[in-house]
């Protein structure tokens, strides 16, 4: 059985180690721990992870968030995957620094990337693991605080938190996403 996880992020080394960039670091720091590389394809970068019988494509859009659509749309026809195997990863701002919400299919919740998807996709009905950066910024400053590098206080929690989005990508390969969802959804 395949997978697609698509993590959200920039390219370019200003967006390295950015709030908005967490989709590609949980992606990143799986493929180190598990010994294998991306290479550069069509729309992105692509890796391709093993885990208890299960092929999980690790896919880091190259469109930029806010363009995500095409290269998800383009890795689902190419792989031959299902929408319902399709995980996604976004940061969220309504959610505080850390909280993990699993979520089978729902609105984009004001995330331009997730509303991209959906548009391409021309459906809600997709899996998206949203990862809490909290909304501690000034009105006018949130794109600065979007874009901005974690805090001191972040990064020492940043690790555990990455490593429970691994976990959570594993189980939706091999439990499914509702299992999933009520084992990590309060973690």
């Amino acid at each position: 059985m395949k997978y697609l996880v698509a993590g959200l992020g920039n390219v370019g080394e200003q967006y390295n180690d950015t709030r908005h960039n967490i989709g590609f670091t949980i992606l990143d720091e799986l493929a180190d721990k598990s010994g294998i590389a991306f290479r550069k394809v069509r729309f992105g970068y692509r890796a391709e992870h093993s885990h208890k019988g299960r092929i999980i494509i690790l896919l880091k859009p190259s469109t930029y968030v806010n363009l995500s659509g095409r290269a998800i749309r383009h890795w689902l026809q190419k792989e031959s995957i299902n929408k319902d195997k399709l995980l996604v990863i976004a940061d969220d701002l309504a959610l505080p620094f850390g909280t993990l919400r699993l979520r089978p299919a729902g609105s984009d919740g004001g995330h331009n990337g997730l509303r991209n998807i959906i548009e391409i996709l021309e459906s809600q009905n997709f899996a998206r693991l949203r990862f809490g950066i909290g909304g501690e910024f000034l009105p006018g400053t949130q794109v600065d605080y979007v874009l901005g590098n974690w805090t001191t206080e972040e990064r020492l929690r940043l690790s555990s938190r990455i490593e429970v989005c691994h976990e959570i990508i594993h189980s939706f390969a091999t439990a499914g996403v509702e299992k999933t969802m009520n084992l990590f959804n309060n973690r």
